[in-house]
């Protein structure tokens, strides 16, 4: 309270210094009436246009009285002999009084425009906060704090429709729930001791409500506020909606490719099993070469069935994170060499071109488990690649990391298909039925080669091959023995 009162204690004295400064300067230098006047009136405008009416109206009272004792004959008397000087000074003291009050609205609604600007800017402000969350209840939760920090008033509550919890800026945030609650059935703004209730609209629908604990915040800005925040929440829940959505379809597509892939899969191997078991049953004359090879028949498609059962399994077991790593420091070549083998009979025609740098650091990997994944990588060369087609494989060292690559002339991937092809189950449109596969085997060893710290990629062009490339990190140990080992001439 003493702050005000002694800041108009010091404006008054402003007015009064500057009245009487205008009147030693006029008496001193002899300056005609008018010119009093108009320094007077120009005094008026100033104060009301800065300090306000009440200044300006007791600046204009006092310099009518200076004006009448100092500068309106008889001088030194409040007496006016000339009765056209009284109806001068009357058109001063109404001049001086009429430009002060449009001065002073003018000034009002000036400073009413630079509030509604910075209000603006601050709803624009809180828009763009409110707009970066994607949960209802996060929303709710952080919605009183970013309304406190953005228009710097005292506590704030929220209230949702569906939701009976109140969320509040601060825990000594002291707010009437059954308020709350009534505004936001009644849809109409409430204040009560000081505090502003006001409904979370969207159209006609009342989304919840917001108590607002001091601040200076107009009616107009009050009910953009609310309807901004019950834009933000309905938007928060239409985005939970599309996602949960998105998620059922994403799963029921999942589903679908992996029936689709499962089946075919699976009704090859059994095919070939159930003729060749017929054959057998069936009493027909099968030379002994005929019965061994059905039986042999029967024993590659069973193996089949049972990769395809492991690989289901595996998958499942990875997508849980239920697998541990043997990490050990072991050589590129202690997984390659052992994965050619495993894919000897998807290769087989293919001529194999290895080559793998000298020295190369030991990568701490699980040695099982990187030859799964150099597995896979050569299985799908061999098997999109067109007979005779040359398979290179390479492995480097590129800074801290090994990176293989398994290189194959096949038709391409299309750039679309690139960031789909280690998904589960997705299978290329043009070999989805050309070539068995299940769709897993990439999605396996991405898996795999994350685990280990590091990344898998392609890259690919339509007619001209894929490169599959995978990057492990060089165990650090050995990285310094290579760096410190003396060369050879």
């Amino acid at each position: 309270m003493k702050t005000p009162v002694r800041r108009q204690a010091i404006r008054y004295a402003v007015v009064a210094l500057g009245i009487g400064a205008i009147t030693a300067a006029g008496s001193r230098l002899h300056v005609n009436q008018t010119t009093i006047a108009l320094m007077f009136l120009v005094m008026v405008l100033l104060t009301s246009a800065y300090w306000g009416l009440r200044y300006a109206v007791a600046m204009a009272v006092v310099a009518t009285g200076a004006f009448n004792f100092f500068f309106l004959p008889p001088f030194g008397t409040f007496t006016i002999a000339d009765p056209q000087n009284w109806i001068a000074l009357f058109a001063f003291l109404i001049t001086a009084l009429v430009a002060s009050n449009l001065a002073e609205r003018a000034r009002r609604e000036a400073e009413g425009a630079k509030q509604r600007r910075r209000e603006v800017e601050r709803l624009y402000s809180l828009s763009q906060r409110l707009l970066a969350s994607d949960n209802v209840l996060e929303l709710l939760n952080s919605l009183p704090q970013y309304v406190q920090e953005t228009f710097s008033v005292d506590s704030v509550a929220a209230m949702a429709a569906d939701h009976q919890t109140v969320y509040r800026s601060s825990l000594e945030a002291k707010f009437e729930e059954g308020v709350l609650r009534s505004t936001t059935l009644r849809g109409e703004p409430i204040t009560q001791g000081g505090v502003s209730y006001v409904p979370l609209r969207l159209g006609m629908r009342t989304v919840g409500a917001l108590g607002i604990a001091g601040g200076d915040l107009s009616r107009v800005t009050l009910d953009a506020l609310g309807s901004l925040a019950g834009l933000a929440v309905e938007r928060a829940r239409a985005l939970e909606a599309l996602s949960k959505n998105r998620a059922e379809q994403e799963h029921e597509r999942l589903r679908t490719a992996l029936l689709d892939s499962v089946t075919h899969e699976f009704r090859t191997p059994l095919t070939s099993i159930k003729a060749s078991v017929t054959t057998l049953l069936s009493g027909a004359s099968v030379d002994e070469s005929g019965k061994r090879d059905l039986l042999n028949v029967i024993d590659e498609e069973t193996d089949r069935l049972n990769r395809l059962v492991g690989e289901a399994s595996e998958m499942a077991q990875l997508d849980s994170g239920m697998f541990k790593l043997d990490l050990q420091p072991h050589s590129i070549e202690d997984a390659l060499r052992p994965a050619l083998e495993d894919a000897r009979a998807s290769l087989e025609g293919h001529p194999i071109e290895s080559t793998v740098a000298p020295d190369l650091p030991a990568v701490r990997m699980d040695v099982q488990r990187i030859r799964e994944v150099l597995m896979h990588l050569l299985e799908n060369a061999g098997k999109y690649s067109g007979p005779g087609a040359p398979i290179k494989v390479t492995s480097e060292l590129q800074r801290d990391r090994i990176v293989t690559s398994v290189a194959d002339r096949g038709p391409g991937i299309d750039s679309f298909e690139q960031s789909l092809i280690f998904e589960k189950f997705y299978r290329g449109q043009h070999q989805r039925y050309s070539a068995p596969g299940t769709g897993m085997g990439l999605a396996i060893a991405k898996v795999i080669v994350e685990a280990h710290g590091g990344s898998i990629g392609v890259v690919s062009q339509l007619g001209s091959g894929s490169v599959f490339s995978f990057s492990l990190p060089v165990d650090k140990g050995s990285l310094s023995e290579t760096a410190t080992m003396p060369r050879q001439s």
